[in-house]
């Protein structure tokens, strides 16, 4: 099988690993773990799984260079809030309903994707109209009373959960899958560990005898989940990805209904009908990037390196102490470095930098052109 054919089915496995999420978390708790053991737990022995297979069997994808580090780490610190708001929503709420609530998430990575200042079209209003609607049903029509405090945890993940899939294709960009998936959730062990010392109930002898099954099967999913997510978001973009996790609801519905007895109410199903008509209206330019792209940014830190090294290597004088396979030290006169700049064509005045907005690319130039004349 071919790296393309291999990653399709990957993605295509998405949904499958998501979707038992719910159903091995809400065995853990019922079986007297509480959220937040749940999520540092799991998480744990999901990243502990990841090293010692990478370190067998694939260490070339350890490698990594600081930069996407740096961004591995802003998507893991999201991602692991994200996930003890889930767990905290996951333990108030039904499987069932948590998971519908989850799936609002392509909604809220809608409208992320337009807070660079885009105005809301008539389409993107029915949108979040018809999601909103949803969520009243899903929310207010329950056979049991509603907890609202786990309905906001369950959308404070969903806003998490969206940031997470519109991010990682940032980091994608330059990396693979499964490197960003290992630091991703490396970091995400260590928030949710720090919550869970903090804030972590012990459990008995009982409850770890009852709960760790639940919760080992749960740390699998979990990394394969996330390394599937992240090739679906390399292979097919954040949108298709996104669309093609959410048939995880249908995964959990049917786990949740065969394995934890959960039912929904007539009114709740008319609203999964709502929910998936806002999702259906959804158009791939609706998650296209706009405004500063975060890989210009990236990128610059090793184009900055990069210059360095040229720069050191052209102009650079060699000390007398310093061996042949040492760096350079630069040591230029005050005349010397204007040579340099007026060869370069700096000129006197400062030198204007490159935009990182790529609405500005092939203007740059226009726009300097039309300053002159």
């Amino acid at each position: 099988m071919s790296q393309n054919m291999r990653g399709v089915v990957t993605a295509l496995l998405t949904p499958v690993f998501l979707g038992v999420a719910p159903i091995f978390g809400k065995m853990a708790i019922n079986a007297g773990a509480d959220s937040f053991t749940v999520a540092a737990w799991r998480t744990a022995i999901a990243v502990a799984i990841l090293w010692v297979g990478y370190g067998l069997f694939a260490r070339k994808f350890i490698y990594i260079y600081p930069a996407g580090l740096l961004g591995c780490v802003v998507i893991g610190v999201v991602n692991g809030i994200g996930s003890l708001f889930y767990y905290g929503g996951l333990g108030s709420l039904d499987a069932s309903q948590a998971q519908l609530l989850n799936g609002m998430y392509l909604i809220f990575a809608v409208l992320l994707t337009r807070m660079s200042g885009e105005k809301l079209d008539r389409r993107m209003i029915l949108r979040v109209v018809l999601a909103m609607i949803a969520l009243v049903i899903i929310t207010g029509f329950s056979s049991k009373q509603v907890n609202w405090l786990g309905v906001g945890l369950m959308l404070a993940n969903a806003i998490m959960f969206a940031g997470t899939v519109i991010l990682s294709q940032y980091v994608l960009y330059e990396m693979p899958a499964p490197t960003v998936t290992l630091y991703i959730l490396s970091t995400m062990a260590v928030v949710v560990a720090m919550v869970w010392v903090a804030v972590g109930k012990p459990m008995s002898e009982h409850t770890i005898e009852m709960a760790l099954p639940p919760i080992f099967a749960l740390a699998i999913s979990t990394a394969l989940s996330r390394l599937a997510l992240f090739s679906g978001v390399k292979l097919f973009g954040s949108l298709q990805t996104a669309v093609l996790s959410l048939t995880e609801i249908g995964v959990a519905l049917a786990l949740a209904f065969f394995v934890l007895g959960d039912r929904l109410t007539p009114p709740q199903v008319i609203g999964i009908g709502f929910l998936a008509a806002s999702i259906l209206l959804i158009r791939p330019k609706d998650l296209s990037t706009r405004g500063i792209n975060p890989n210009m940014l990236v990128s610059n830190i090793a184009d900055l390196q990069f210059q360095w090294i040229a720069f050191d290597q052209a102009f650079g004088k060699r000390n007398a102490v310093v061996h042949e396979d040492q760096p350079t030290h630069p040591k230029l006169t005050t005349v010397e470095m204007h040579m340099i700049r007026d060869m370069m064509g700096a000129g006197k005045s400062p030198v204007k930098p490159f935009s990182t907005n790529k609405d500005d690319y092939g203007f740059i130039g226009k726009a300097d052109n039309d300053s002159k004349t």
